[in-house]
């Protein structure tokens, strides 16, 4: 899997990026048009690419920091000897897929060779098409990959096929998505992409989930349960009360030595006076 920076349109419409996929066992290829390279895309194209084939049991990228995580390992992390991963790498792994990252651009020379083909041959019979937007150039992908497919997959060396079905009662929008962990505060608010909101469930934690799903809506989870939530406007403040300072009188029992005590005259065990002019 690879994105492919060109000049798909030919000028008749916006540069893109074609979310290419060539399967290593037959040459099947899968692809889909997107504005940019990055996680949405990423994640958008596998789950299409599993609806229609299956869930490879790996998957061979690039690091690309859609790909790979660049970040630093969290305390967590390094307790629990893990590596951070990218939203996408996290999404594969929910789903059991190997991710092999390339060490070089010529580790992947399959799919480069691939785009190099598209290059011209899609180039061509889009532009015989006339094709000047992204969603009539993915329009026409539906019909072209299949007859390319019927033209150029082989046949593989063996027939058992490692793609395995999607499982049964699995949401994929709950996988292909951003999960943000947020601090949950005493009020019970999080402050998320500069939004503040507010949690309805009384829940005993010091973090939630949110997430962020590829249609543009949001969820929040604890414990991987869905909990309810509203936006406010601001995160509400908590009412100052009035410091009230107790001040404690001291009243001094009869028993006290010091009352007894007179200034410049001391008792002596012997009952003579000390410190005291005649």
């Amino acid at each position: 899997m690879d994105g492919s920076h060109h000049d798909w349109l030919e000028g008749r419409g916006p540069r893109c990026v074609l979310m290419g996929y060539i399967d290593d066992a037959t040459g099947t290829t899968f692809g889909r048009f997107y504005e940019y390279e990055g996680t949405i895309p990423a994640m958008d194209s596998f789950k299409r690419y599993i609806k229609r084939y299956g869930i490879p049991m790996s998957i061979y990228l690039d690091k690309h920091t859609t790909y790979k995580s660049n970040g630093k390992p969290t305390l967590e992390d390094e307790l629990n000897d893990m590596k951070p991963l990218s939203e996408f790498e996290r999404a594969l792994k929910e789903l059991g897929v190997e991710v092999i990252h390339a060490n070089s651009p010529q580790a992947k020379g399959r799919v480069e060779r691939l785009f190099g083909t598209l290059q011209d041959r899609l180039v061509k019979e889009m532009r015989l098409k006339n094709i000047r937007t992204i969603q009539e150039a993915n329009i026409f992908l539906q019909q072209y990959l299949p007859a390319y497919n019927r033209r150029f997959a082989v046949i593989p060396f063996s027939k058992d096929n490692l793609h395995r079905d999607i499982p049964t009662g699995i949401n994929l929008n709950d996988i292909f998505c951003v999960k943000t962990k947020r601090a949950l505060r005493n009020d019970f608010t999080i402050a998320h992409n500069r939004k503040f909101y507010q949690i309805q469930n009384h829940i005993r934690t010091s973090a939630v989930i949110v997430h962020d799903r590829m249609d543009g809506s949001m969820t929040i989870t604890h414990d991987g349960k869905a909990v309810q939530f509203t936006e406010i406007a601001a995160r509400p403040v908590k009412e100052k009360k009035p410091l009230k300072i107790h001040r404690k009188i001291y009243h001094p029992s009869k028993h006290d030595y010091w009352k007894n005590f007179k200034f410049g005259i001391h008792r002596h065990e012997q009952g003579h006076l000390i410190g005291s002019k005649p």
